[in-house]
């Protein structure tokens, strides 16, 4: 797990270091923000395994990894 360093998570996105991603989105917009998948990022397939929302709005998702990455539409049929 790793916790305040964008840095270090894209480092380990790049690498293909990552199992599982927890993300909290947060429903405001505060200046420009940071990326969390930078340009070295390598492709990688994730499927939401859960989600669920704060009364407060906030997003809390988590995401496992599920093999190669596909390509296509994204048709609610797929």
């Amino acid at each position: 797990m790793t916790q305040g360093s964008g840095e270090i998570v894209r480092q380990l996105l790049a690498a293909g270091l990552v199992d599982e991603l927890r993300l909290m989105t947060f429903p405001l917009v505060l200046g420009r923000g940071k990326r969390l998948f930078g340009d070295n990022a390598q492709a990688s397939a994730f499927i939401l395994e859960r989600s669920i929302s704060t009364p407060g709005g906030v997003l809390i998702t988590r995401y496992a990894r599920s093999g190669k990455v596909r390509t296509g539409a994204f048709d609610e049929g797929e």
